[in-house]
């Protein structure tokens, strides 16, 4: 028994130390969507790509595959209550990814993204996919050689799988298309009925003038109430939004204004908070341990949809808010009534943009995405192509098309950065979040009723013990089915939106 505790403290002892190193790298990430200077990209691509050689050749040295087969095969100690085990399976998992690709590929692809996320920040500016054209190019390229070395080009396996995987660790390509294809039938009619109803909100209300220092006092005190520590945390400015966890302590949240669009920024915030509550519940003595992080990158985002949606969007949130709202943007808000601005937050309609879209039309963005990703990995979609074949989906889809690439295909920046596989996590976040809102219901009461008096607590400390604590303790599917009962099903979010959206729009 000594023995195998002596195996597992080297296991993890190095196990942390890659961490380390990854949070290094982690935190120039972050630097570099906020205030590198542009002349410091070529240099930063190259700090980037040196940091994950370190992690990779860390993470796949021989002696750590000795010591996971050791501990696979030796006794377990005493009282481990599972966590034992789930750092053992997830080293081997991670182990058996990493060991598959040359630290040649994971350096190139990591000094090719850094330099691709800076070109699309200028081509994102400008409109321009040519200019990014190239960049996608090479990101596809090491995306398919990635998937290749990895195993999914062979016997029957689907490359798109094995990229998913490392958001959604055991989600297959199939099962989430035939999850969205349930979801899709469900929404189509739903959406289309709110596009034919009479009764409508006044969406022109979010277009007034919201100053821009005021958004940021307003989100920030949102964003704290719900329970986000700025003692362990920050809120800065950046092209895209994003949340950055750091380790212990240190989590970053942006955001982007517009002050002519209040949706963009408030709710940004509340989503990334979502994020960063998260980050900031995962047990701090378990950080640089293989089940240290969270459970998948699905989890995550029901974390953040959940305190975006169904709490920020919620009638209960706005009774405790919308004094202060007034308050804080007199001239856009002083004659318009609590009804009316939950009306605005809550317009249905057919958008581009998919960071500010609706609840109800959200998921279809990424389906769009999801399609186009796989056509990318499989060749049957050329980088080249991607605006047609972009424009094409929104207007099938949404019925819409976009003029330009701004508001088109150069809108996200998750391919910049290689995250091929990334985007059908949304949608599964979408779900995971209304199936664990039920429960958390069900558990603590009248939600409605607590929100409308600003304790947020309840929910966030319910989520803490149940999803935040456990790290990646289970797989996506199975902490889901643990916590819930059930397993994953796109019924209880459209139940939500059902319940939600048909009385607002008199349907």
């Amino acid at each position: 028994m000594a023995a195998t505790q002596a195996t597992y403290d080297e296991l993890l002892d190095s196990w942390r130390k890659a961490t380390l190193l990854g949070s290094v790298q982690n935190q120039l990430g972050w630097d570099e969507q906020t205030y590198l200077p542009p002349g410091g990209a070529a240099h930063r691509a190259d700090q980037m790509s040196l940091l994950a050689g370190m992690v990779h050749q860390q993470l796949t040295a021989p002696r750590l595959g000795e010591l996971i087969s050791a501990l696979e095969t030796g006794d377990k100690p005493a009282g481990s209550n599972g966590v034992f085990e789930a750092n053992v399976r997830e080293a081997r998992r991670r182990y058996d990814r990493l060991t598959k690709l040359p630290t040649r590929l994971v350096e190139e692809l990591t000094r090719v993204t850094s330099l691709a996320q800076q070109n699309w920040v200028e081509a994102r500016k400008k409109s321009n996919f040519a200019m990014f054209q190239p960049w996608l190019e090479k990101i596809v390229a090491l995306k398919r050689e990635e998937a290749a070395a990895l195993g999914g080009s062979k016997g029957n396996g689907v490359p798109y799988d094995v990229l998913l995987d490392e958001y959604e660790p055991g989600g297959k390509t199939a099962d989430v298309a035939k999850i969205f294809a349930a979801l899709r039938e469900a929404l189509v009619p739903l959406v289309r009925a709110i596009a034919n109803a009479k009764k409508r909100p006044d969406s022109s209300i979010l277009t007034r003038r919201y100053p821009k220092a005021a958004q940021a006092e307003f989100a920030t005190a949102a964003a704290a109430a719900i329970g986000f520590s700025f003692q362990d945390g920050r809120l800065d400015v950046s092209p895209h939004p994003f949340c950055s966890g750091n380790g212990p302590g240190d989590c970053r949240l942006t955001t982007r204004y517009d002050e002519h669009h209040f949706p963009c920024a408030f709710f940004g915030v509340l989503h990334e908070a979502g994020h960063g509550l998260y980050e900031q519940g995962l047990d701090r003595k378990a950080f640089g341990t293989p089940i240290g992080d969270a459970a998948s990158l699905g989890i995550h985002e029901s974390q953040s949809r959940m305190w975006e949606n169904f709490v920020g969007r919620s009638a209960a949130f706005w009774k405790h808010f919308y004094a202060q709202a007034q308050k804080t943007f007199p001239e856009a808000l002083g004659p318009v009534s609590r009804d009316e601005f939950y009306g605005s937050v809550n317009s249905v309609e057919p958008s581009f943009i998919r960071v500010e879209a609706d609840e109800v039309t959200y998921n279809l963005h990424i389906m769009i995405r999801f399609e186009l990703e796989q056509q990318l990995i499989s060749g049957k979609l050329q980088p080249a192509d991607v605006p047609a074949a972009w424009n094409d989906q929104y207007t099938q889809s949404l019925g819409i098309t976009p003029a330009n690439d701004a508001e088109g295909c150069l809108q996200d920046i998750h391919w910049s950065g290689g995250g091929l596989g990334y985007f059908p996590t949304y949608a599964l976040g979408n779900m995971y979040a209304a199936q664990l809102f039920v429960t958390a219901r069900k558990d603590l009461g009248d939600l409605d009723a607590q929100f409308a008096k600003g304790e947020f607590m309840p929910l966030r400390d319910w989520l803490r013990e149940h999803v935040h604590r456990l790290g990646r303790q289970y797989l996506p599917g199975r902490l889901i089915e643990k916590i819930t009962g059930k397993p994953l099903s796109h019924e209880p979010l459209v139940a939500h939106l059902k319940a939600k959206f048909e009385p607002l729009y008199g349907l």
